[in-house]
C-alpha cells in the first residue's frame, strides 16, 4: 500500500514544478485589471488580470508597487512582467509582478493626469485659492539646487532689476528619488520663517523624468498649504507640472520667475522722476496761488486802511456839523425838507387834475355826439309803447296810447284812426326841464 503525502507537500511539488519552468520565470502578460486592493498600509498590489476568456490572480509586492507610477485602477489594460507561480498556503497559482505600465499610454502621462485629475477635484487648482504676488517684495525665498544654472539666472536678474531685495536660498534637490520630499520639506521651512514675501520654487529644464519630482502629490501640497505666495518656476515655456498648476503664479523659466518676482529700478526710478516732476508742478501752482491770495489780502488791507481814513474824516466832520451842537437846527432842517415836498406833492396833483379834467372834457364832447338825444334836439322824435319803440304803424291800433320822446321832454299820445291825439303837453320830465 502506498503512502500518502499531505496537501502542503502537494503544493509544494507543483510550486517547485512552477518554479522550475524557465518560460514562467519571465512572463510579460496583457490583461485587465480588476478586483484591484491596493493595501496602502503594507503598500502590496493584489488583483486579477483578465481578457475575454480567463483570468489569473496577480500580486505586486511592496518593493516593486513603489516605482509604478500611476494609480492602477480597475478597468484600466496593463503591460505586466514578473514569475507565475504557486501560493502554497491556498494551493492557487498567480503573477508575482514586477513591473507596470499602461498599455498604450506613457505611464508618467497616466500618472500625471490621474494626479491632475485628483487635485483638480479637491480644489487645490482654484483660482479664488491663488494669493496675490506683492508689487515691492523685501525679501525673496528661492528653493532650488545650489549648484544649478537657474539659481545664477534668478541671482542675477535679482541683482539687476532690484537690489534691494534679500534673496534666502534654500538648497534642495531637483531631480531622483529624495527630490520631491526635500523640495515639499524646504518649502515649509522657508513658509515657517515668515520672512519672505514671495517665494521662488523650481529647476532649469530637463527631460519628463528629471522634472518628475514637481509632480509629486507632495509637492503639490505643500505649495498649497504655503502661507507665502509662490512663484512655480519649472523647466522651459513648454514644461507643465502639478507644481505649476497648483502655484499661485506660473512663470515659464526661472529667469522670467525673477522677473515676475520684482519691479524693474530703472522703471522705478523713472516713475519717481516723473512723480517728482508733478508734485513739483503742483506745488508751485498753489504756490502761486497762494502769493496772488496774499497779494489780494494786501491789496485789501490797503483799501480797508483808506476806507477806515475816509470814514475818520467823515466822523470828524459829523463832530462839528451844527446839527450835534444845536438840536433845533437839525429839526428846522427837516421841516424845511418836508414843506418842499409838500409843495411838490400838490404841484403834481395839480397838474394831474388839470389834465384829468381835459381828458374828461373829451370824453363828455365824444359822448354827447353820439347820443340819441342828441340827435331828438334836431327835430326828431322817438315813438315807444309799454317800453318798446315803435318802428311801424302796424305795431299800434286805434285807441292804442303811446309815448312821443322830444329834445326837452314826453307827450302822451293816443290813436284815433290814422290820426294821433296829444293827450297832455308835457310829462314829469318836460316840468323837470322847465323848472330847471
Amino acid at each position: 500500500m502506498e503512502r500518502p503525502i499531505s496537501v502542503s507537500q502537494c503544493n509544494r511539488y507543483i510550486k517547485s514544478l512552477f518554479d522550475e519552468n524557465a518560460l514562467l520565470a519571465d512572463v510579460y502578460l496583457r490583461g485587465e485589471i480588476s478586483n484591484f486592493k491596493g493595501q496602502y498600509a503594507s503598500g502590496h498590489f493584489y488583483f486579477t488580470l483578465k481578457d475575454q476568456e480567463c483570468a489569473i490572480r496577480a500580486v505586486m509586492f511592496r518593493s516593486y508597487a513603489s516605482k509604478v507610477r500611476f494609480t492602477p485602477e480597475n478597468g484600466m489594460t496593463v503591460l505586466v512582467r514578473g514569475q507565475v507561480s504557486v501560493y502554497d498556503r491556498d494551493g492557487v497559482y498567480q503573477i508575482y509582478c514586477r513591473e507596470m505600465r499602461p498599455d498604450g499610454v506613457g505611464d508618467l502621462a497616466l500618472a500625471f493626469e490621474q494626479l491632475k485629475r485628483k487635485l483638480e477635484a479637491e480644489g487645490l487648482f482654484d483660482p479664488a485659492h491663488k494669493k496675490p504676488i506683492p508689487r515691492y517684495p523685501r525679501v525673496i525665498g528661492v528653493v532650488t539646487a545650489k549648484t544649478g544654472a537657474a539659481l545664477q539666472d534668478i541671482l542675477n536678474i535679482l541683482r539687476r532689476r532690484y537690489p534691494a531685495a534679500v534673496v534666502l536660498v534654500r538648497s534642495a534637490l531637483v531631480q531622483g528619488e529624495s527630490a520631491a520630499a526635500d523640495i515639499s520639506a524646504g518649502i515649509r521651512q522657508l513658509d515657517a520663517l515668515g520672512l519672505c514675501d514671495v517665494m521662488i520654487v523650481g529647476r532649469g529644464g530637463g527631460s519628463l523624468e528629471d522634472l518628475w519630482c514637481f509632480n509629486d502629490e507632495r509637492v503639490a501640497r505643500a505649495v498649497y498649504a504655503c502661507r507665502t505666495p509662490v512663484i512655480s518656476a519649472v523647466g522651459h515655456e513648454v514644461d507643465f507640472t502639478i507644481c505649476d498648476f497648483v502655484a499661485d503664479l506660473r512663470a515659464p523659466t526661472p529667469s522670467a520667475a525673477a522677473e515676475l518676482a520684482v519691479p524693474d529700478a530703472g522703471d522705478l526710478q523713472m516713475q519717481l522722476m516723473a512723480a517728482e516732476s508733478r508734485m513739483a508742478e503742483k506745488i508751485n501752482a498753489r504756490l502761486e496761488r497762494l502769493f496772488a491770495r496774499l497779494e489780494g489780502a494786501a491789496r485789501l488791507e490797503d483799501l480797508m486802511a483808506l476806507r477806515l481814513g475816509s470814514l475818520s474824516a467823515r466822523v470828524e466832520g459829523y463832530r462839528s456839523h451844527k446839527a450835534l451842537s444845536s438840536p433845533a437846527y437839525a429839526i428846522g432842517q427837516y421841516e424845511n425838507r418836508l414843506a418842499a415836498m409838500e409843495e411838490a406833492l400838490r404841484s403834481k396833483m395839480e397838474g394831474r387834475v388839470q389834465i384829468l379834467g381835459h381828458q374828461l372834457a373829451g370824453s363828455a364832447g365824444r359822448l354827447h355826439s353820439l347820443s340819441p338825444f342828441h340827435v331828438l334836439s334836431r327835430g326828431y322824435a322817438i315813438a315807444s309803447k309799454d317800453g318798446a319803440a315803435l318802428t311801424s304803424q302796424g305795431q299800434v291800433q286805434p285807441g292804442d296810447c303811446f309815448s312821443l320822446r322830444l329834445a326837452d321832454g314826453m307827450i302822451e299820445a293816443s290813436v284815433i284812426g290814422k290820426q294821433a291825439v296829444l293827450r297832455g303837453e308835457e310829462n314829469a320830465f318836460g316840468r323837470e326841464k322847465r323848472e330847471e
